[in-house]
């Protein structure tokens, strides 16, 4: 199939042209033209799928429920709006728990309507209990390196992300180990800047929802902020508006580049009205689409999809070009994928959207079928 007179996102900017694909990306580029069995962009944009690396659920289902009906449910949510590969993401729980989680995403089979998944993100147990926000501190465990390969036997060796506090004992060695297998990212932590430069010298890649549920940036106490820079890592940002002010999503762009990563840690509130939900044994509360622990300023997850992200970052001010490879390449490369998804070139999956210029989709394609 062809896909001809797009603006086609190419090597981080648009091109005139098109995509020649069948399950993978054959060719792109100007040289892509004629209409012969070739589908008219009429000057949409094209860009590659999205992919969310953090994420725990949406339409009152969570990747934590360990229910394969709620993953078919939230794959088909992902995929309407553009995202065409997700990272099922768990809350902090008992390994039995989470045990029942993996092996669901695991055996999760992508229907003809439904994203794929990209590999799962463990979002703790081994987290420190001061900046757990929402996370619930009765599951709250020390880093155990054991338990996280029983995990990865058990989800068939797909977990490609887990956040963790850098300052807690046994971190340090918990990444040598783990870091092989696995992207390993600084979150939900009270680590300084030597704490956090320890864990990234160790092999840590990662900073989760970067400057939630960690120290601020400070000119004398730089922190996981600071350090993230100097490792040269990459870190994740939730877009929404109420997580991050517009001002420091635009600065953390410019500073990291294509480091920054754009995710929506979106929860089971995500496309449901207003209301009270359940979130790793606790219960938030979603008002205005912003949801917190109940009764509770504390804020939790985001309620919005990660095309949604996309397009309020741009109202922030980033370039597009940035954000598309923030909700893309960058989150690909993150989780080691990027030379299967994330990008429009030869040999890539053909996972592909096409944007009108208020950013609206008009089609989604993954591996090379319209949905």
């Amino acid at each position: 199939m062809k896909i001809v007179n797009a603006r086609v996102f190419l090597n981080g900017r648009f091109i005139e042209g098109g995509v020649e694909f069948d399950e993978k990306i054959i060719s792109a580029g100007a040289q892509v033209q004629g209409m012969e069995d070739a589908l008219d962009a009429k000057g949409a944009y094209l860009i590659p799928g999205l992919i969310d690396v953090h994420t725990h659920g949406a339409m009152n289902e969570d990747s934590s429920d360990g229910k394969p009906e709620g993953l078919l449910k939230m794959g088909h949510y992902y995929a309407r709006d553009g995202v065409t590969s997700w990272c099922p993401t768990t809350m902090t729980l008992k390994e039995p728990e989470l045990t029942k989680a993996v092996e669901a995403i695991r055996d999760y089979q992508r229907p003809a309507d439904g994203a794929k998944v990209a590999g799962i993100h463990l979002e703790g147990p081994f987290i420190a209990y001061e900046k757990r926000g929402a996370q619930n501190p009765d599951n709250i465990s020390l880093p155990d390196a054991a338990m996280f390969h029983r995990l990865n036997e058990k989800s068939g060796g797909i977990c490609r992300l887990i956040t963790m506090a850098a300052e807690v004992e046994g971190a340090v060695e918990f990444i040598r180990e783990v870091r092989p297998v696995c992207s390993v990212s600084i979150g939900h932590t009270t680590a300084n800047y030597e704490q956090a430069m320890r864990a990234y010298d160790a092999g840590a890649s990662h900073a989760t929802h970067l400057f939630n549920a960690m120290p601020p940036l400070g000119h004398r106490d730089p922190g996981v902020v600071a350090a993230a820079f100097d490792a040269g890592a990459n870190v994740e940002m939730i877009t929404d508006g109420y997580h991050i002010h517009p001002a420091v999503v635009r600065m953390t762009q410019q500073l990291f580049g294509d480091r920054f990563v754009m995710i929506s840690d979106s929860l089971r509130c995500a496309g449901m009205p207003d209301g009270d939900y359940e979130l790793g044994g606790q219960m938030i509360t979603m008002k205005n689409n912003r949801a917190t622990l109940k009764d509770s300023d504390t804020i939790a997850g985001s309620s919005i999809h990660l095309m949604e992200g996309l397009r309020r970052t741009v109202s922030f001010g980033v370039p597009l070009e940035a954000a598309v490879t923030a909700a893309t390449f960058s989150p690909a490369r993150a989780i080691r994928r990027e030379k299967e998804i994330g990008s429009i070139a030869g040999g890539l999956a053909a996972d592909l959207v096409l944007l009108d210029q208020h950013l609206q989709v008009q089609a989604v394609f993954i591996d090379g079928k319209k949905i």
